[in-house]
């Protein structure tokens, strides 16, 4: 074979080889302003250091790519009251993902929530102030039957009103992220959290200086302030709980993915 047609040969291969590579797209989403109130009744706790609109998201965002950033927009500008150093401090984001059939149906510990069969989810990312092998310790500590799915990057930062964190495609199972389904946790960071929670801050019915109120004292409202909302996704309806007397659960908030 000359020199040419060895050229040919390689580009077409090159060519054909492109043309067959899944493509990595990044896919956006936006969710309402001033729902960082749960189901409709929570309240902030009364410490100044968490700010209206701190926990009310906004925008969702996996870009394009083999190492993508996921970006978690809030309605305030990011503060660092307790010196986490990175950025934020009072946040704790769980983004769940749809990528396959089948997955998991019950949230994380702490969330007091689940998700609907066919809304199961395969990977959730944790964006969190804390550092990873201290989120890391806690999910090995608190959901070792879920290690496998979670995901922690290996550094989170928060600048002007975004919280982000790069991951691997890889990690997430490889294929493309548009065609995927999410729902996005907003909660708080706890660094002294309940013994079965996963760094996460409680609801309870009456907002303390570092609790959340509007909820029950019990252990059956969900623990979340905001959920990403889609056309079939609502807020309200996910959310929606009901407690038994004596504060156990009879209804749990459960959620939905959100799809483009």
């Amino acid at each position: 074979m000359n020199t040419k047609a060895r050229v040919s040969t390689i580009a077409l291969a090159m060519g054909i080889a492109l043309a067959g590579a899944v493509r990595a797209d990044g896919v956006k989403f936006l969710d309402p302003t001033g729902d960082d109130k749960g189901p409709g009744t929570y309240t902030y706790p009364t410490d100044a250091v968490y700010t209206p609109g701190s926990f009310d998201l906004v925008e969702f965002e996996v870009t394009s790519g083999d190492s993508p950033d996921v970006r978690v927009t809030v309605n305030d500008r990011l503060a660092d009251p307790w010196g986490m150093g990175v950025g934020f401090a009072t946040q704790m984001v769980f983004v769940f993902i749809d990528t396959k059939e089948g997955g998991h149906t019950e949230g994380l510990p702490g969330t007091n929530v689940q998700f609907a069969p066919d809304s199961a989810w395969d990977k959730v990312i944790i964006l969190s102030p804390q550092p990873q092998s201290r989120v890391m310790a806690e999910v090995k500590a608190k959901a070792a039957n879920l290690v496998a799915d979670i995901i922690v990057p290996r550094r989170t930062a928060g600048a002007g009103k975004t919280i982000s964190g790069k991951v691997k495609l890889d990690e997430l199972g490889g294929g493309d992220p548009s065609k995927w389904g999410y729902q996005v946790i907003v909660q708080s960071n706890e660094g002294f959290p309940d013994k079965s929670d996963l760094l996460t801050r409680k609801v309870n019915e009456f907002e303390g200086q570092h609790r959340f109120g509007g909820g029950n004292d019990g252990d059956c409202d969900p623990h979340v302030m905001d959920v990403l909302d889609g056309p079939d996704a609502k807020q309200a309806e996910m959310l929606a709980y009901e407690c038994g007397p004596n504060g156990e659960s009879k209804k749990m908030a459960t959620l939905k993915m959100v799809r483009k």
